[in-house]
């Protein structure tokens, strides 16, 4: 798509569509969606809105909108909502934008959208097209998967799965937090193979909390695993972190709830176009907080993959929860009581 207009111009000038996850956020986005329609209204904008109850629907609405001729696409909804958007729409002549309405909003922000949905919308007119990169799975089961910000094995990818359970009605980073904490009651260590194929880095074989491969700097709520992480590298940013056990994760809650940051000498770092995972036992890997498919992986990152309407200029931000301390850790201790039911 040429985009010689400005930004409002553009979105005067294609059909738009909206494809709203209305379960997001723990029904956040369907609370706020009259809210969107008031807005485009007011721009004197015709925007189409799509509600679906489930990935497979919403991906089927976007294929049909896009045959119609819908240019401009916008996911209402979190980092899955993205996902699934990006995944039916790859390939086309389109325009992504986002609506960050969801529990985890990290390639948003990471483009540096607002994680206030308000403001998100008021600079839409002044947002301007921006390409950036994808991570492409190939799983073990035959199976291939878009994702845009962050994935995993290991506790993540079991925390990814309790966040959608009993977790789900929780803010942000608090609901990975604690899903985190329940699922680490009764993991134990995994043990995995990274390897850099093409390339002379050699091989690393540990046990492992989670292994993760990032394109955003922070995951899960605005957990900061790959603060140097950057939507446009063209690198995948991967991160091993050692065996912390429930005390050790425990002292790193405090800094973890404020500034979303795991500051530990037990994190291994590397940067890679492609990568593998290798693991000693059945396990998933999880993309933006949806289940992708079993290990072994094999992870690469698409360069340029799609145009999204972005502020001008690279934030790196992550999405922290700005709340005090007790408040969080009140909410986590209560959510817990239940772990062991």
């Amino acid at each position: 798509m040429a985009h010689s207009l400005d930004t409002f111009s553009l979105l005067r000038a294609f059909p738009v569509s909206v494809f709203v996850n209305p379960e997001a956020g723990g029904g956040r986005a369907r609370a706020h969606l009259s809210r969107v329609q008031k807005l485009f209204l007011s721009l004197n904008i015709s925007a189409e809105i799509v509600s679906a109850g489930s990935a497979g629907e919403l991906e089927s609405s976007v294929r049909e909108a896009v045959s119609r001729g819908s240019r401009i696409l916008f996911a209402m909804g979190g980092d899955g909502t993205f996902q699934a958007l990006a995944n039916a729409s790859f390939g086309s002549d389109v325009l992504l934008g986002i609506l960050p309405a969801g529990g985890g909003n990290d390639f948003a922000a990471a483009l540096g959208i607002s994680g206030n949905l308000q403001e998100a919308l008021d600079g839409i007119p002044k947002y301007a097209p921006r390409c950036v990169d994808l991570v492409r799975v190939h799983t073990a089961d035959g199976k291939t998967r878009l994702y845009a910000g962050g994935g995993g094995i290991g506790l993540d990818a079991e925390a990814a799965r309790l966040a959608t359970g009993n977790y789900r009605h929780l803010p942000g980073r608090i609901r990975y937090l604690a899903a985190a904490l329940h699922a680490l009651s009764q993991f134990r260590p995994l043990r995995v193979r990274i390897e850099f194929p093409e390339t002379d880095v050699q091989a690393e074989e540990a046990n492992c909390l989670l292994s993760c491969v990032l394109n955003t700097p922070t995951y899960g709520g605005g957990l900061r695993l790959a603060p140097d992480a950057r939507v446009d590298d063209t690198f995948l940013d991967i991160s091993l972190v050692e065996p912390l056990g429930l005390l050790g994760v425990a002292k790193l809650l405090p800094r973890l709830l404020g500034t979303g940051e795991l500051r530990t000498t037990r994190i291994k770092r590397w940067q890679a176009k492609r990568v593998r995972f290798v693991t000693d036992r059945p396990c998933s890997f999880h993309g933006d907080g949806e289940i992708l498919g079993p290990a072994p992986v094999q992870i690469e990152v698409v360069p340029r993959a799609v145009q999204v309407l972005a502020p001008c200029g690279d934030r790196r931000e992550g999405t922290g929860l700005r709340r005090d301390f007790k408040d969080a850790w009140v909410r986590i201790a209560r959510v817990l009581r239940g772990c062991g039911s």
